[in-house]
């Protein structure tokens, strides 16, 4: 994703952390390689010169809080203002006991089907009821492929095939609905050029009947800075609640249309980050700033932290980062991991460790993880106190338990073997490093 303005702002960040100290040449050269990094990805030239300007007079004139060195401190400075051109974290939340009902607007070829089925499925993952209805009766085929996406997150889609009028598919599919304890209702809507009028005369009708408790506009990464006027044209027909942006994994624009978005007002609140149906992710500044800057997702790790904290005990803590976790522990961070989402997300999200494993080994390693939770749950509680005591005739029962191959069992022993080592050498200090690096350790 924004490979090139990644590579570009970590090259200049390099640049600071090598140094043997910092001046005012030092601090002109950081950000006119900010500026070449934010302009090659599309991002309008006044919020570059903005962005600029506030980097260097904070460079310049604040003073690094206790603990944390100057270069650190610029690094962070460059973390802030990157965080703040593109938006506020989302504050949206569905209402609980009533149906919420979200409208899709986009114009054609922004990816608004797709992103409606990818929308659904993630939510679903989070425990909402969700249904979709297909009211785009202007490109062919659009309600099969909405279907056929929908039925690998088991939602149910209405849609009628012969019916051209989309105000009225939407009332029927909200009467369809109504009685069926849905927490949140899509609706796919029909996309032409966001200038023609009968376009925006149709969304205005179906905003009308549908009463949306929120309008989602879904806009094209590729076109980078024009998303501004895009997401002005349908605001002043719908009132837009937020954004979604589509197709960040193949864009150089990527950064232009994430601050071009932002700038309009509205909420980011979603991004796509690749074609399978599970690529997508809420988008928060913080996090993709932290990751486009090479120190991962930040505020996972801290969540991660947080959680580990307030769930875990003192003693299952102490055993953990002193090495001494039984299975039992081991366990219990494997299902911290699928808390954060799929190791896949979590990998990327983890400072120096994003971009470093390629996808089919994360797609083995996942495989993998899952099969470590069942051949746990097969163990009794003495052996996952003490895996010592996992003999040849035990590793039998366990694998037949969980119906795993012994060599599974025995790759699981290892890796756990592996991860307690690791855990005694580092006592943790890598993670509490990359934090205080960021000044929030």
């Amino acid at each position: 994703m924004l490979d090139n303005l990644k590579t570009n702002l970590r090259a200049a960040i390099k640049k600071i952390v090598s140094s043997s100290g910092i001046d005012e040449e030092l601090i002109d050269e950081l950000c006119k390689d900010v500026q070449r990094a934010l302009l090659q990805s599309d991002v309008n030239v006044r919020l570059v010169l903005e962005i600029t300007k506030k980097l260097k007079d904070r460079s310049l004139n604040e003073s690094p809080p206790p603990g944390l060195s100057r270069k650190d401190h610029i690094v962070k400075i460059l973390y802030d203002e990157l965080a703040k051109l593109l938006g506020n974290e989302t504050e949206f939340s569905f209402k609980a006991g009533k149906i919420n009902k979200v409208l899709m607007l986009g114009i054609q070829g922004s990816g608004k089907t797709t992103m409606s089925s990818k929308l659904a499925k993630f939510l679903t993952k989070q425990g909402y009821k969700v249904g979709v209805i297909g009211a785009d009766t202007y490109r062919p085929g659009a309600l099969v492929q909405l279907k056929t996406m929908c039925e690998k997150a088991n939602v149910e889609v209405y849609g009628e095939e012969n019916n051209k009028d989309s105000p009225q598919i939407v009332e029927k599919g909200l009467k369809h609905f109504e009685n069926s304890n849905l927490d949140i209702i899509l609706i796919d809507t029909a996309g032409r050029h966001k200038e023609e009028q009968d376009l925006l005369d149709e969304m205005k009708r179906i905003s009308k009947v549908s009463n949306p408790d929120l309008a989602l506009l879904v806009i094209d990464g590729t076109i980078g800075q024009q998303c501004f006027n895009q997401a002005e044209a349908f605001h002043k027909t719908v009132p837009v609640g937020g954004i979604v942006i589509t197709k960040l994994d193949s864009s150089a624009k990527g950064g232009g249309a994430i601050a071009a978005s932002a700038a309009t007002g509205a909420q980011i609140m979603y991004i796509g980050t690749g074609e399978r149906i599970d690529d997508l992710e809420q988008f928060s500044p913080t996090r993709f700033v932290g990751r486009l800057l090479g120190m991962g997702d930040i505020q996972a790790v801290l969540d991660l932290a947080k959680r580990l904290e307030s769930e875990a005990d003192d003693v299952r803590l102490k055993r953990i980062s002193s090495g001494k976790m039984n299975m039992d522990d081991f366990y219990y961070q494997l299902e911290e991991v699928t808390k954060v989402g799929s190791l896949r997300g979590f990998l990327d999200n983890m400072p120096g460790l994003s971009g470093m494993v390629k996808d089919d080994q994360l797609d083995q390693m996942e495989g993998r993880v899952e099969r470590w939770r069942y051949i746990i749950q097969s163990m009794t509680k003495d052996e996952k106190a003490d895996p010592d005591l996992l003999n040849s005739s035990r590793i039998k029962r366990i694998a037949r338990g969980s119906g795993w191959s012994e060599h599974d069992v025995k790759e699981l022993l290892k890796n756990y073997k592996n991860s307690k080592s690791m855990m005694k050498a580092s006592k943790g200090r890598q993670m509490q490093g990359a934090l205080r690096r960021m000044g929030l350790g």
